[in-house]
């Protein structure tokens, strides 16, 4: 690690910075890897497929969810350049990585399954590619398949950015045909970072991580000026300074160097344990003669989705709140707070940007840091206004007001179905049971539809993406994004045990729903709580009213046993001795909910996420 990677600074003129934007399954990190292999900067006998997916989850699942970047070197007609390729993640909850990395970029891969076409997620990807003014090159991959069609997915892909389609390039990230025309075309097309070399450094931070070893890592693209080592900086948004011990690039492993320069893509280590002075989107600069204007940082994500996250084992809840700390700073769009339930014991009410991030970081927190965590049924936030005119913010069915309300607000958000035009009638009917509104309606061929529906976030959380699966055959791809809120009628439903609300079973549904959701968790807890001494009646109540009522029978002594033949009244006696203790017992007694039943209760609740690929 002490040899320098290189000692001098690449001009501007000569660095292209790109991403590869795509759709899950569509060979972005595929096609990184021979772009890896091409360069020379990863050995044969290194190599291993999906080489930038760091993650265990990563490579399990065959999906991206944090964006890497890597430096490669690369040759066109005898003249040395430098390329910044960033691999990002194709699912809707990690648009975030993706708008991040968009920032670093001055051009964009648009990668495209030559088998399929352009799905939903890509087309909201390549939209935000445009917002932010990148050059994009559009590509078709896997054209060595069978069930390949170049032709027509080069004229969809043409149509949706304004190109020929012979602009169109085609590639086999598989087996490498056609990548290395790519990389020329890139050095081509895209343009060089501007910058200048002479003004006080200004560098962004577009992502850290956290080391135990080293501390904070924080990755930056340098926009004007140079950082170099021993260089004291200064974050622009804390106020913090520190001092550079290592400054370096990412080819694929970390080398350190003699500074960055104006375009340049690299990491820096300050030694810093805290992992909240490396803010994602500040930005850094010397702490002499520094910058004064700070640059456009990234809009804050805001949660889509809440769910509380427990210990199994309370005393581990001083782990969690840390194992959280160190996730924020490798996820920016996670937000935490703390917050207790009777049933549950002390945890946190977690923000996420959808459901596939909420089973992604819990998944993460009980890999990486050892933890056994029970979450609380997902739900968004809601406003509620009063009678009297007072506003209430909802999270969390807790918080809901009791008492006159005159209105509940709920986010709405656009979304947008691609599939094949035989199943409209399928998508439609889905989309209203689901209280949704067409939008508009687009034909992108002859036999590919684009479908835009307004609908309640609430009701795309939960199964709204299997069901669209299964009644497409796995054709639709969706993408959604927040568009604002609406007035809905909307209540709380809460399960009773014996007459007390057991509030981690709590949930906000539309009133057409209350029943049904009522029915389902009274049903379920029937079967996972087990029998007591005295018989437990489990209800789903609307405020005072009760909506639907299950029954556990209670475990009854045969005090019968010991009489044979001889007076009924004998037998009387002994039964109505029994009904007294009972009724004696049930005054006394709590349902106990054993924590089993409360993961059986809350996880069927969100499996219909498990194994989310959009």
């Amino acid at each position: 690690m002490s040899t320098f990677a290189d000692t001098t600074f690449t001009t501007p003129e000569l660095i292209r910075n790109f991403c590869i934007i795509a759709h899950i399954d569509h060979g972005k990190s595929t096609l990184a890897d021979r772009m890896l292999q091409l360069t020379g900067v990863v050995e044969e006998r290194a190599m291993r497929a999906q080489y930038l997916d760091r993650m265990d989850i990563e490579r399990e699942r065959g999906i991206t969810i944090k964006a890497q970047n890597v430096r490669l070197p690369w040759q066109l007609e005898g003249q040395d350049h430098v390329l910044h390729m960033i691999d990002t993640p194709g699912h809707v909850d990690f648009t975030y990585e993706v708008s991040r990395a968009l920032e670093a970029c001055e051009g964009a891969i648009l990668l495209v399954d030559a088998a399929q076409g352009i799905e939903a997620q890509t087309l909201a990807n390549l939209y935000l590619a445009l917002e932010n003014d990148l050059t994009i090159i559009p590509v078709l991959n896997k054209i060595d398949l069978p069930a390949a069609d170049p032709e027509k997915y080069s004229a969809e892909l043409a149509k949706i950015i304004g190109c020929e389609p012979t602009d169109v390039l085609r590639v086999s990230a598989k087996t490498g045909l056609g990548v290395r025309e790519l990389l020329d075309e890139v050095v081509r097309k895209v343009p060089p970072p501007v910058g200048e070399a002479e003004a006080p450094p200004r560098a962004m931070i577009f992502d850290s991580v956290y080391d135990t070893y080293r501390g904070v890592v924080t990755y930056i693209r340098v926009v004007d000026g140079k950082i170099t080592p021993r260089q004291r900086i200064k974050m622009m948004s804390t106020g913090a300074t520190h001092e550079l011990l290592e400054v370096g690039i990412i080819s694929p492993e970390p080398k350190p160097s003699a500074g960055l320069g104006v375009g340049e893509v690299g990491y820096l280590i300050t030694g810093v344990k805290d992992v909240r002075q490396s803010k994602v989107g500040d930005t850094v600069t010397s702490e002499r003669k520094g910058a004064a204007e700070p640059l456009a940082g990234y809009r804050d994500p805001k949660p889509m989705v809440y769910s509380g996250l427990y210990p199994m084992d309370g005393s581990d809840y001083p782990d969690l709140r840390e194992a959280l700390e160190k996730l924020q700073l490798n996820d920016a769009a996670l937000t935490f707070e703390p917050e207790t339930s009777a049933a549950l014991g002390f945890g946190f009410r977690c923000g996420f940007l959808g459901l596939l991030h909420l089973e992604i970081t819990r998944d993460r927190l009980e890999r990486e840091f050892g933890l056994d965590l029970i979450s609380t049924a997902p739900n968004v936030v809601y406003r509620v206004i009063m009678d009297d005119g007072k506003e209430h913010v909802v999270t969390n069915p807790s918080d809901w007001a009791n008492g006159k309300i005159a209105e509940v607000y709920e986010p709405i958000t656009k979304c947008t179905v691609i599939a094949p035009s035989d199943f409209i009638g399928a998508i439609m009917e889905l989309c209203q049971s689901k209280r949704g509104q067409l939008a508009g309606m687009d034909y992108l061929s002859e036999d590919r539809v684009e479908l835009r529906y307004t609908m309640p976030l609430a009701e795309i959380i939960f199964d709204f993406f299997d069901s669209l699966k299964s009644r497409t055959r796995g054709y639709a791809s969706l993408d959604y994004e927040e568009a604002g809120e609406q007035s809905a009628d909307l209540v709380k439903v809460d399960i009773l045990l014996q007459g007390e609300a057991v509030d981690a079973f709590s949930a906000i549904v539309h009133r057409d729903a209350a029943y049904g959701y009522g029915t389902k968790m009274a049903t379920k807890l029937r079967e996972l709580i087990p029998r007591q001494q005295y018989e437990v009646p489990i209800q789903a109540a609307i405020g005072s009213r009760i909506i639907a009522r299950e029954t556990i029978r209670a475990i009854r002594k045969d005090v019968l046993a010991k009489c044979y033949g001889g007076d009924i009244t004998r037998k009387r006696k002994l039964l109505e001795k029994q009904k007294e203790g009972k009724k004696r017992m049930k005054m006394v007694g709590r349902v106990e909910v054993p924590q089993e039943a409360f993961v059986a209760a809350l996880s069927t609740e969100d499996s219909g996420s498990k194994d989310k690929k959009k």
